[in-house]
């Protein structure tokens, strides 16, 4: 065991879905408690009805604070103060307003907590963005409203897939995305040549942090084929390509691009590459999760704090009924105690 364990928040996500359920299971493997010292962020009433559920024998401990010392035998459990307590009886499976306010406010507290080292870095479990809505909080995700805590403009959401598997590449795979929480419609108009380059230089920095010398970044095409000279399109040769030009002008950064959509996932998968920058969310996430959907991880890029979470989402059909798979979260908290080393 390493002599420092971080201390990683985990936050219950929407009550009524899987999150306080593989937040609770994450907190009782083996590995988790090896690699960092896990204070769960929501209700404990919540959190012992998931430990029941799960059929779990830990013991949760509620804090005033997430830096409060407790036994070493007990999960701490902070539910802070401006957090709705009405959430114990939400019911599960079905989008509710108090269950969109209290995800919301245990993610914001746990950024805040992490922004003023309190904790070193902060896991999310899952939250619908429409009990967000009902809430009257119009963000369309975690990501956004992170960035907006922590008062960043250039931030991006990452998913990675370490080496192994159908990854061939010594070190993992991360894919990016210029756009994210949109319409397809709205994609043409979103996309610009400094979004394409702000992405492939966060990508490329993150790499470069987690011990890749010199990332391979490949850049997707939007349309078909690349666009075959226009035929389909010209946002290739007219916003895609120029920020690759300017960025291997300025020989920092190993980029290539624009490569059609269809084939640059299996290349990237097989090792040619270390990252692949996708014009949209589906163009990256359908790809990515075929290639490896329960070590998928989510990490977002140019926080000045560590955020990780794991790909799926809240699971309504199967929430407090069937037993959750907790493997996502656990990968994603196992990244964030990585990345807190590094």
């Amino acid at each position: 065991m390493p002599e420092f364990l971080p201390t990683i928040a985990l936050t219950l996500g929407d009550v009524a879905g899987i999150g306080p359920e593989i937040v609770v299971r994450a907190c009782a493997d083996r590995r988790v408690l090896a690699a960092c010292r896990p204070v769960i962020v929501g209700h404990p009433d919540v959190v012992r009805r998931a430990v029941i559920h799960a059929g779990l024998s830990i013991e949760i401990s509620a804090v005033q604070q997430p830096d409060e010392s407790t036994s070493s035998n007990t999960i701490s459990c902070w539910n802070p103060p401006y957090a709705p307590h009405d959430v114990v009886g939400v019911p599960s499976g079905h989008n509710d307003a108090r269950a969109g306010r209290a995800a919301y406010e245990y993610l914001v507290a746990a950024a805040k907590a992490a922004l003023a080292k309190q904790v070193d870095a902060i896991t999310t479990a899952p939250f619908s963005k429409a009990a967000l809505h009902l809430a009257g909080l119009k963000y369309p995700g975690h990501t956004e409203i992170l960035a907006e805590v922590c008062g960043v403009r250039d931030f991006g959401m990452m998913l990675f897939l370490p080496s192994g598997g159908a990854v061939k590449s010594p070190h993992g795979l991360g894919v990016v995305h210029v756009t994210l929480h949109t319409s397809i419609r709205s994609v043409c108009e979103l996309l610009t040549t400094a979004g394409v380059s702000e992405k492939i230089e966060l990508i490329d920095g993150f790499l470069r942090r987690v011990g890749c010398p010199s990332p391979r970044v490949a850049v997707c095409a939007l349309n078909p084929h690349a666009g075959e000279d226009g035929i389909f399109g010209d946002e290739e040769s007219r916003i895609i390509a120029p920020a690759v030009r300017t960025l291997l002008d300025r020989g920092r950064i190993n980029v290539t691009g624009p490569l059609p959509a269809d084939t640059l996932f299996r290349r990237a998968a097989a090792g040619e590459f270390d990252a692949v920058v996708a014009m949209y969310h589906d163009q990256g996430h359908i790809a990515f999760k075929l290639i490896g959907f329960q070590s998928a991880v989510n990490v977002t890029l140019g926080l000045p704090i560590v955020r990780t979470s794991p790909s799926h989402g809240t699971a309504f059909d199967i929430a407090w009924q069937h037993p959750a798979d907790a493997s996502g979260m656990i990968e994603a908290i196992l990244a964030a105690a990585k990345l807190c080393m590094t």
